[in-house]
């Protein structure tokens, strides 16, 4: 047994709380707080832009990984920054019965989220270097299942607890008990980790800051000059047109006024249809999605994946439209629409994973490819309040519908693995080839 197994302990014991800890400050900012700001009566645009920019803390996180090298000790990065985020998310509950709460709990959300990306670098990094290659394998389930465990927490039982506590206090007061929970389950799991993360010590030398921004400038200008890049960065962009909007306007159009176009539904209603059903069969639809495109091979897989993704998207025109009352009707729809996400996400990753990370430096490029990724998102998300706005609801979502389509006109001069073997189109394929 290695020195590092034998520091790892059983990993059962801290891989799902690691993950769990990852996912809870992710969902707080990227959808726990625009319901929040919704019942505070705050406008979908300033919404959809003050957090989508927030979110820029995922993008840029590769670009400070190479210095977390240094750090003797990852555990202490995870402990460290477990516990900043959860301080801070603590802030956030207190900032929300000031009379500028808007701006302060912004900021919070802002450090929360720079916190979150680099306790993301370390997890990682530390779950990489104790772990050997099988036992990665063994327990990537375990990292899935408990970061989505977290959007089940936060946006399914913490979201229907606060719409219980609405109708007995003010939504302030309201939303300021659910971010306290959050923040002391944060620091509760700090504590844990404590105790139960291995404190493997790495074994790569660190050199100078200057050979560290060398390392970095390297990094980037080979992933730039992968042959087909930039078309592969458009591509990884457009994926998320329609599903950045659809995560950031859905969730918003089911709590507006009926009498302003939206379904009306309470905060715990839409924690119920959201983060319940909607979160187990995102889980669905990503493992069948994952199966699905094992199966036909990626180059095969793509075009339907990416109608997966979005033509799901037509049961928020069917909703804008018919306007039901029934909970299973709107429920049943949701959960379609949460299915279709995570069987086309799945596209995505392994795009990025198979036709753009290989090479010199595969791991630095896969995060450089999520960073793109995550991007994608920002940007589509950050407008997206803006454009409903302009649209209105019913035209919003077909203008969704149809962000789908560059990405699938774009499949075509893409070179995709078929089967687990690189097309012989001309591009990254052959950046992708092992020498």
């Amino acid at each position: 047994m290695s020195n590092q197994q034998a520091a790892s302990g059983n990993p059962i014991r801290w891989v799902p709380t690691l993950y769990l800890a990852e996912g809870l400050p992710f969902y707080a900012v990227a959808l726990v707080a625009g319901l929040m700001y919704k019942s505070m009566g705050i406008s979908n645009d300033q919404i959809a832009r003050w957090t989508g920019l927030i979110g820029m803390a995922w993008v840029f996180k590769c670009l400070w990984s190479p210095f977390l090298e240094a750090a003797p000790s990852k555990k202490k990065l995870v402990v460290i920054f477990q516990a900043i985020g959860g301080i801070t998310l603590g802030l956030v509950a207190l900032s929300l019965q000031m009379s500028s709460y808007f701006a302060i709990s912004i900021a919070l959300f802002a450090v929360v989220a720079i916190a979150s990306g680099t306790h993301d670098i370390a997890a990682d990094g530390l779950y990489i270097s104790t772990l050997e290659a099988k036992q990665q394998a063994a327990y990537a389930g375990w990292q899935g299942a408990f970061f989505n465990a977290a959007k089940f927490i936060s946006l399914g039982g913490l979201v229907i607890l606060a719409g219980h506590l609405e109708k007995q206090m003010s939504p302030n007061l309201a939303w300021g008990v659910i971010f306290a929970l959050l923040a002391a389950m944060l620091l509760a799991l700090s504590a844990y980790h404590v105790w139960a993360l291995p404190d493997t010590r790495s074994d790569v030398q660190v050199g100078s800051t200057a050979e560290i921004l060398q390392t970095l400038q390297d990094v980037i200008i080979d992933f730039l000059r992968k042959p087909g890049i930039w078309l592969a960065i458009l591509f990884i962009i457009l994926f998320r047109a329609g599903e950045a909007q659809i995560q950031t306007i859905g969730p918003l159009f089911l709590r507006e006024l009926k009498e302003q176009g939206g379904l009306g539904l309470s905060t715990d209603q839409v924690g119920i249809v959201y983060g319940t059903a909607g979160t187990l069969t995102f889980l669905a639809g990503s493992i069948l999605g994952g199966y699905f495109t094992s199966w036909l091979g990626l180059k095969k897989a793509m075009p339907w994946l990416i109608i997966a993704m979005n033509v799901p998207n037509l049961v928020f025109f069917y909703l804008s439209t018919q306007m039901p009352e029934s909970m299973l009707i709107i429920g049943t729809a949701l959960s379609l629409e949460m299915f279709g996400y995570g069987f086309g996400f799945v596209g995505l990753i392994l795009f990025i994973m198979q036709v753009v990370a290989p090479g010199k430096y595969q791991t630095a490029h896969y995060a450089l490819g999520t960073g793109v990724m995550q991007l994608g998102f920002v940007l589509f998300k950050t407008v997206s309040g803006d454009i409903q706005i302009a649209l209105g609801y019913q035209h919003f979502f077909l203008f969704v519908l149809l962000c789908g389509l560059p990405s699938l006109i774009l499949t075509r001069f893409l070179p995709l693995p078929d089967n687990g073997k690189l097309s012989e189109t001309p591009g990254i394929a052959a950046q992708a080839q092992p020498e």
